[in-house]
């Protein structure tokens, strides 16, 4: 990890850049994860090493290094070859680069075992080899031929096709009057040459070597210093430029003419091929699934920057998509006849061909477009090593194994582009007749270019039609792909070019994933679809091939995943023929996980209260503990992550017919929608399973629901749906035999009667609940309902009776370890202590109930708490201490949606302002007190009694 943030220092290195250095193109689901690990390790361990500040910042897609020259050789290395190149004075030229190479102690990153970091590796050597080459060359010029023979043979030995190395070599062993070496070294380079490239030396080196057979006096005639080397006459460029071409390379596909929007990534790639590439070609790599507008994207862009690349522009077709992937052999033996080289010029081996495509491109500016790339095998022989090159790139697989290259992710059109492609191909007079139908027909489309093509391209082709006769015959998802088709162009057909690529497991997880709707997913769900517990692998093959895409990592850290609609659909069609038994397995495998989330998450919670789902029959399945407990050490922030997966679940479950698992997801996340007051959620999901259990015949599960729609009532002071809910609830309890519910049916009914003022029907129901929880041994239900007495006793005044209550409830809720409920407790018991006039007692058990909700995280009940601690301070008159715990609560009420409780805050506010002569403060709280009343449809009500909730 420090190699290759010291390889590109004081630049970002992207985070996909980084998981290819760790893994080498096999990369785990976990790896964004694990590199943000070895990320916070490094930091450590730097600054244990004592540096000075943080070195290493997080930025947009990766992270950066910061490091001065003084403390990288690399660096040092750069600035000094910079300074090189500002001398004039060859002998001061020749002392700069010498400190330069001063800074190596051997070959690069030596000892580091990745596939990434060695071709970085390669290109450092170069780098410093190119360094040596230059110093040489002056240091010759100067006259310094004995001293630097021995270095430029070992250079030659390293550098056996370099002609210049050998050139030098040559005239360095003639001013030694070592002739007979010097014909040695130019035998060894042509035989080199002709058996393994096919080529002769260059006409510059075969007249050196007639002036050492013909004995050339000034070949033994030291250069004086200072001048420079005295090579046999010839163009100045000559020896470096290689073949000349007849004419400048232009393969450059014809430019789409109606291309609309991708700006940014047009920006991206400008940027890119307009910027800085020290020793090395600019590379870019657009990525992205099928039809989304890759090649169009990337010669249009090619076709912008033409005017920069004067030598020319290749374009090779790689085909990685098609039956038969082109070989890069066969690839590099096009491109070098481009190149002018051909026939037995041209060399056998893959290797030659490419060091030899290197040569010919090393003092060229050409643009070099590889198209349709399928991986970093296929491509690295035809990457330029020269940087006055540029190489773009369009893949459906990330190619995270090519060294040093920008990966532009290029996703569907934006609404407004998708639009105006639409518009310029059918003709806007067609589009603002029917707008809507124009709309729809997009929304099918996905916004995928290929998509809105093909729907553009009938349109064109059957001027009669009206836009809704395409739209009807597209909005149908099971016709959609047969009606995207005209001609070649097919959304399937492109759609199968990618799964040509795939292992049979993605084939049938891509399939699978189909049936689970249109939300973002979390990576595990291919375990189970698959029955598997090694299926991170699948997946990556998927996102790599661009047919599931990463849209995001969520606020728990875990990454998110989508399927484009349209591949969506194909993935429907092509799960079809699969055995409906397996199919149906599949979803009760993800869908048992779920449901282990869910109950899991509900634990952690920090109150499941009398909403807390029983457990049914249906399955359960694990995912591992570690697992488990990294999804939710934030369980709020969890269920926050999945709240559409957790709807898309039960009605999943509803339309396979698995009754029993639809309930209990349901019910399961009532306790979550119930802490963030997800009243519509909640309803929604009730609904759905309840409507479900009912037509199976499925009296638990229709007991368990309807309870939970009766609280749901009781929140949204619904009373009298309340009570048929409930009671519904409680005649199916007592005839199933289920006591817990018919408990917890009967306190939630006393609730309703208690806020009905019918207190004597609310203390019989509460009582006979308490009887069944304590002839059942429910400690957690008789603690609840101990503290409804409680509370029942305090409203008839009977204080004495509260007190006793509301000992026993905390006695139970501690003696089961339930430190929430203490703490409701405590809160409740707070206005039993204010009403006997002790004030400092009641405020002892609020802050005590205060310390335990913020723990937990509770807002909700944080909020009751604080509107408490206000009562309490404003019958003392302290105006100081109570607004500030009013207005907090305000702010938490405020924010779960909770208008009658804020106006309570707002109401006492004012009522304190009131009474200490702030009048224009009271107009202002007591205006928005009301305003918030008026909102909720309860003008005549002067305070607001906080929301009913369950005992």
């Amino acid at each position: 990890m420090l190699a290759a943030l010291l390889i590109d220092a004081n630049n970002v290195v992207a985070m996909e850049h980084l998981v290819a250095v760790m893994w080498d193109g096999k990369a785990p689901a976990t790896a964004v994860r694990q590199v943000q690990d070895a990320v916070s390790g490094l930091r450590r361990n730097l600054a244990a090493c004592g540096a000075p500040g943080p070195l290493i910042s997080t930025r947009r897609g990766g992270y950066e290094i910061h490091l001065s020259p003084d403390q990288l050789d690399l660096l040092e290395f750069d600035d000094e070859r910079r300074l090189a190149e500002r001398h004039t004075d060859p002998a001061e030229t020749a002392v700069a680069l010498r400190r330069a190479l001063a800074c190596w102690r051997g070959r690069a990153l030596t000892g580091i075992s990745s596939r990434v970091l060695e071709i970085d590796a390669a290109r450092l050597n170069e780098k410093r080899a190119d360094t040596l080459k230059q110093c040489l060359v002056i240091e010759l010029g100067l006259g310094r031929h004995r001293e630097i023979i021995d270095e430029l043979t070992a250079l030659f030995r390293e550098h056996p096709y370099d002609e210049q190395v050998a050139e030098h070599l040559i005239v360095a062993l003639c001013r030694c009057r070592r002739q007979g070496e010097a014909l040695h070294v130019y035998e060894r380079l042509r035989r080199t040459l002709a058996d393994e490239l096919g080529v002769d030396p260059t006409p510059p080196l075969q007249a050196l070597h007639q002036r050492i057979l013909s004995a050339d006096p000034t070949l033994t005639t030291p250069a004086s210093a200072g001048r420079p080397l005295d090579i046999p006459p010839q163009s100045p460029d000559a020896a470096a430029a290689g073949p000349a071409m007849a004419m400048p390379v232009r393969q450059l596909p014809l430019d789409v003419p109606d291309f609309v929007g991708r700006a940014e990534a047009l920006a991206e790639i400008a940027g890119l091929l307009d910027g800085p590439a020290p020793n090395r070609a600019r590379v870019a790599v657009v990525v992205g699934g099928p039809g989304v507008g890759k090649s169009c994207l990337v010669t249009h862009a090619a076709r912008l920057a033409s005017g920069a690349f004067p030598d020319g522009q290749l374009y090779l077709d790689l085909a990685a998509t098609s039956d038969e992937p082109r070989d890069p052999g066969l690839m590099l033996a096009e491109a070098l006849r481009a190149l002018s080289i051909a026939g037995s010029a041209i060399p056998k081996g893959l290797a030659e061909r490419s060091a030899l495509y290197r040569s010919l491109l090393a003092d060229r500016r050409m643009l070099v477009v590889l198209d349709d790339a399928g991986h970093a095998d296929q491509v690295l022989p035809l990457l330029p090593a020269a940087s006055g090159c540029a190489v773009l790139i369009t893949s459906r697989t990330l190619l995270t194994q090519l060294p040093g290259a920008r990966h532009i992710d290029l996703d569907v059109l934006s609404p407004a582009e998708a639009r105006e492609l639409f518009t310029g191909i059918v003709g806007r007079r067609r589009v603002e007749r029917e707008p809507e139908e124009a709309d729809a027909i997009l929304d099918c489309c996905g916004n995928l270019p290929l998509a809105i093509r093909i729907a553009s391209g009938k349109l064109m082709g059957r001027p009669a039609w009206s836009l809704r006769v395409l739209r009807e015959r597209i909005e149908d998802e099971s016709r959609r792909l047969a009606e995207l088709r005209i001609g070649d162009l097919s959304v399937r057909a492109s759609v199968e070019l990618s799964l040509r690529l795939l292992p049979a497991d993605a084939v049938r997880a891509l399939s699978l994933l189909g049936l689970l709707g249109a939300h973002t997913l979390p990576g595990w769900v291919v375990g189970p679809l698959l029955d598997r517990s090694d299926a991170e692998e699948v997946l990556d093959t998927l996102v790599d091939a661009s047919l599931v895409r990463l849209t995001a990592t969520d606020a728990i850290g875990q990454p998110r995943y989508r399927l484009h609609d349209l591949i969506r659909t194909f993935a429907v069609e092509s799960a079809a023929p699969l055995p409906t038994a397996d199919k149906r397995d599949a979803i009760t495998r993800v869908l048992s996980v779920w449901l282990d989330l869910i109950g899991h998450g509900t634990d952690r919670l920090p109150a499941a209260g009398l909403l807390a789902a029983p457990s049914g029959a249906a399955p359960r399945r694990s995912l591992p503990d570690a697992v488990v407990d990294r999804l939710l050490t934030d369980p709020v922030g969890w269920f926050d992550a999945e709240r559409d997966n957790l709807l898309g679940a039960v009605k999943m479950a509803v339309d396979w017919g698995l009754d029993e698992l639809a309930w209990e997801l349901a019910a399961g996340a009532a306790t979550y929608y119930d802490h963030r007051c997800l009243y519509q959620d909640w309803q929604h999901g009730h609904r759905l399973a309840l409507d479900a259990a009912q037509a199976a015949g499925n009296v638990r599960g229709a007991s368990v629901l309807l309870r939970g729609l009766g609280q749901l009532h009781i929140y949204q002071d619904e009373f009298d749906r309340a009570t048929r809910a409930l009671e519904s609830s409680l005649g199916l309890c007592r005839d199933g035999g289920d006591k817990r519910g018919e408990a917890l049916s009967l306190a939630m009914l006393g609730t309703v009667s208690r806020v009905q003022d019918r207190d004597d029907e609310a203390l019989e129901r509460v009582e006979q609940a308490l009887a069944i929880a304590v002839g059942e041994g429910d400690r957690h239900i008789e603690a609840q309902l101990s503290c409804a007495m409680a509370v029942m006793m305090l409203v008839q005044d009977k204080l004495d009776e509260a007190e006793f209550w509301f000992d026993a409830a905390l006695s139970h809720a501690r003696a089961v370890g339930d430190g929430h409920r203490v703490a409701v407790v405590l809160r409740r018991f707070s206005r039993l202590h204010d009403r006997r006039g002790d004030p400092d007692e009641a405020l002892r058990c609020l802050w005590q109930a205060l310390a335990t909700f913020e723990k937990l995280a509770d807002e909700r009940c944080a909020a009751y708490t604080l509107l408490e601690v206000g009562r309490v301070y404003a019958g003392q008159h302290d105006r100081d201490r109570a607004s500030p715990a009013l207005e907090r609560a305000a702010d938490l009420f405020h924010r779960h949606g909770d208008r009658q409780d804020e106006a309570s805050c707002w109401q006492l506010i004012g009522d304190l302002n009131a009474a200490a002569g702030v009048h224009h403060l009271a107009h202002q709280h007591r205006g928005r007190a009301q305003r918030l009343w008026q909102a909720i449809g309860d003008m005549n009500q002067t305070e607001s009694p906080a929301r009913p909730s369950s005992p």
